[in-house]
């Protein structure tokens, strides 16, 4: 971050799901004094209505406090923003980027912070479906945390809470990366810049299909599930598919262990159990077609075998159907 990046002007931020992503990332730059609005659905039951009545109570590992927030289900409040993080579920991506494209600023960044390796393809072609014919700047992140919501006003932080962000093959992006990188270094959040944002999606994605869909059928913490030998075993042979449909896909991914990593992640972790488990248990769709499920069907298209990544997919969904309210 340059001397001089603490004097600027924050941008007005608006954040798209009030998740545990969403509350946590929102949450760091509010409180760091960047003006921030919570968009949501509308409803009796809308969480970024509770927020705004209730306030977040963010109960991080360094400080717990309460935040006074600024929300709203009137998706024409974006027209007023510069940067809009986009923290909704993989499978409401083009939905919510349909709802907000001809409110959107032509100057505005779109800053994807989400699972999976597609949600800024998915949100710039969901952009031109909507007609638009000059795009803001879409961009790819990778995001580690671990989060999840006690109550849609109470936010428990257990985790990590660092960002990566990078340009793709767009390089003009470049600029507007180091900016945003800026802002969110500014409020305490690490933002790592990736000359490679591709192989860092995908090295994400295989953590993700080892260690998501397995917390979530063993109702088991990653710290839990990383330090038993049987599972451990399933997780490699998953990440080991993922590992070649990545290479025949032509994402070059480090020659590190990568297996090795994502077990020294799960420790990192800790008692925090996935963003799958989570949803389950609250009767809620998953992002699994995202992750084991994409994995099976892009292995599909390139004959490669996934049985491991197919089933833990299969057994996901079949868990979600069971666990939906009657």
């Amino acid at each position: 971050m340059n001397q001089n990046s603490s004097s600027l002007p924050w941008p007005r931020v608006t954040v798209v799901g009030a998740g545990a992503v969403g509350c946590y990332f929102g949450g760091k730059l509010l409180r760091a004094g960047c003006p921030v609005t919570f968009l949501g659905r509308p409803g009796p039951q809308s969480s970024v209505l509770a927020l705004s009545r209730e306030g977040l109570y963010f109960e991080g590992l360094e400080f717990q406090e309460k935040l006074r927030v600024e929300a709203s289900t009137d998706v024409s409040s974006v027209s007023a923003t510069e940067v809009v993080l986009i923290c909704v579920k993989t499978i409401d991506t083009a939905t919510a980027t349909t709802a907000l494209a001809r409110h959107l600023r032509p100057e505005a960044v779109i800053v994807s912070l989400q699972n999976g390796v597609e949600n800024a393809s998915v949100i710039r072609q969901a952009l031109r479906d909507a007609g638009r014919s000059t795009l803001p700047a879409v961009l790819p992140s990778v995001v580690y945390v671990a989060a999840a919501m006690v109550t849609p006003t109470h936010l428990k932080h257990s985790g990590r809470g660092d960002l990566v962000i990078g340009p793709g093959a767009d390089a003009s992006l470049m600029p507007v990366i180091e900016r945003v990188a800026q802002f969110f270094t500014r409020a305490s959040v690490p933002c790592r810049i990736s000359e490679n944002i591709d192989s860092e999606l995908w090295t994400k994605l295989v953590w993700n299909c080892a260690g998501n869909a397995v917390s979530a059928l063993g109702r088991a913490s990653y710290g839990l599930a990383g330090s038993l030998e049987s599972v451990r075993q399933v997780m490699a042979a998953a990440a080991q598919e993922v590992g070649l449909v990545a290479q025949a896909s032509g994402i070059s991914l480090p020659v590190s262990d990568l297996m090795a990593l994502g077990l020294k992640l799960a420790a990192s972790l800790g008692p925090a159990t996935s963003s799958t488990a989570q949803d389950i248990e609250r009767g809620r769709p998953t992002e699994i077609d995202s992750l084991n499920g994409f994995i099976a069907r892009r292995g599909a298209e390139l004959g490669i075998p996934t049985p491991i990544n197919r089933t833990l997919w299969a057994l996901v969904k079949l868990r979600e159907a069971s666990s939906k309210p009657a």
